[in-house]
């Protein structure tokens, strides 16, 4: 597969891909997340809003198969719902012009639960049916490959081919204990007053449990409902990035650029992929 990465953030979708194809172009307007994607991949992403970029250019690349994650905010349970009427889904809606225009022979578009049954899973489905692709719309959790993580998505994969769905492992969860630092960061820790004042609205685990609530992009910046915090005989702390990125599955040898804030490490993660279940919607195009 010549792949092209849309919305490619730290690279997850080429993480995910190994050997099944290559990323021929990767576009993202991030700056933090096209210099971890340098640094972990070797290849500079386009910098530019993929709304202005033009038919013409896209099919430029030579790629035959499309990779993307677009913005969940209009989908998610805590973001406004408003779909394809909201600004973000700007370069979906571009995107879609695209593919009436340059259509791949294949693609596969991750989001959050809401996304199924919206406006925009209603008019990506127009456009492949018209395209004469076909697809499976899907849902999996990286539970199901025992990492402790609810992180439930849907995926929706496309081909000219005849698609058959691929089953989920049903593996149990590790203990959050493996994936955990040897040494931990004491900057983590909440202050005792902060935690104090969202304790009633935290999820809090420990190191023998076997699960953890899905990390956003907030996670640095909010509290409630923005991932799970770790109790020890410490105290209550956040999960450092290192830990996040194992229980996404991600490489060990992850790195971000130096200088690059907590906040931002924690952003380009929570818009990150799992990547089990990523290499397992890949499989679908086998």
């Amino acid at each position: 597969m010549r792949v092209l990465e849309l919305f490619s953030g730290l690279g997850g979708w080429r993480f995910a891909l190994g050997d099944r194809g290559r990323v021929v172009a990767a576009y993202d307007v991030s700056e933090p997340a096209n210099a971890t994607y340098v640094l972990n991949h070797g290849d500079q992403p386009h910098p530019r809003e993929l709304a202005a970029v033009s038919a013409e250019t896209l099919a430029a690349h030579g790629a035959d198969t499309w990779l993307l994650s677009p913005p969940c905010q209009p989908f998610c349970r805590m973001g406004n719902r408003e779909g394809l009427a909201d600004a973000r889904c700007r370069a979906f809606r571009h995107l879609m012009e695209v593919l009436q225009e340059a259509p791949p022979e294949r693609l596969v578009l991750e989001n959050v639960l809401g996304f199924l049954g919206s406006d925009a899973h209603q008019l990506l489905t127009e456009r492949l049916r018209a395209q004469g692709l076909m697809w499976l719309d899907l849902e999996a959790c990286p539970s199901s490959y025992g990492l402790p993580n609810q992180r439930p998505r849907a995926y929706v994969v496309a081909s000219r081919q005849p698609l058959v769905p691929r089953p989920l492992p049903q593996r149990e969860p590790q203990p959050l204990a493996a994936f955990l630092d040897a040494v931990e960061d004491p900057s983590l820790y909440l202050r005792p007053e902060v935690f104090a004042r969202h304790r009633h609205g935290l999820d809090v685990v420990e190191a023998q449990n076997r699960r953890s609530t899905c990390f956003i992009g907030g996670y640095g910046r909010r509290y409630v409902g923005s991932g799970s915090f770790l109790r020890t005989p410490q105290g209550v702390r956040r999960f450092s990035p290192a830990e996040v990125a194992r229980l996404l599955g991600l490489p060990g040898d992850l790195r971000f650029p130096e200088g690059l804030s907590l906040e931002a490490r924690y952003r380009l993660l929570g818009n990150g992929l799992s990547q089990p279940v990523a290499a397992w919607a890949l499989a679908h195009l086998a």
